[in-house]
């Protein structure tokens, strides 16, 4: 007798559908490292180079390349799109907003 497999929808965050603790914050830190990887990838760089680049040692490099982006805070991870050129745009706002709420854009 075969059993049928059981699947379940996603909440669209991995690290939450998992029922870590830090869900949003690791779900965070994945888009930026991966939009930070696209844009190495994009430059061929040897590792060397990008120790240069984004101004951390070697080894560093090595998990950053690796995909292992908890080593690495949502703020360092910013600064290195700064230093791959990137216009980084955060925008403010409440997250249960009743009625017409300001939104705040900070451009980095």
């Amino acid at each position: 007798m075969t059993q049928e497999p059981v699947f379940e929808e996603s909440s669209g965050n991995v690290f939450a559908d998992l029922g870590l603790e830090d869900a949003s914050e690791l779900f965070m830190r994945g888009k930026i490292g991966i939009q930070v990887l696209r844009l190495l990838s994009q430059r061929n760089l040897k590792q060397r180079e990008i120790s240069e680049l984004l101004g951390i040692p070697q080894p560093e490099v090595s998990h950053l390349m690796k995909g292992e982006f908890q080593r690495f805070s949502e703020g360092k991870l910013l600064i290195f799109l700064k230093r791959l050129d990137t216009e980084i745009n955060l925008h403010l706002r409440p997250r249960h907003a009743s009625g017409q709420s300001a939104e705040t854009v900070i451009s980095l």
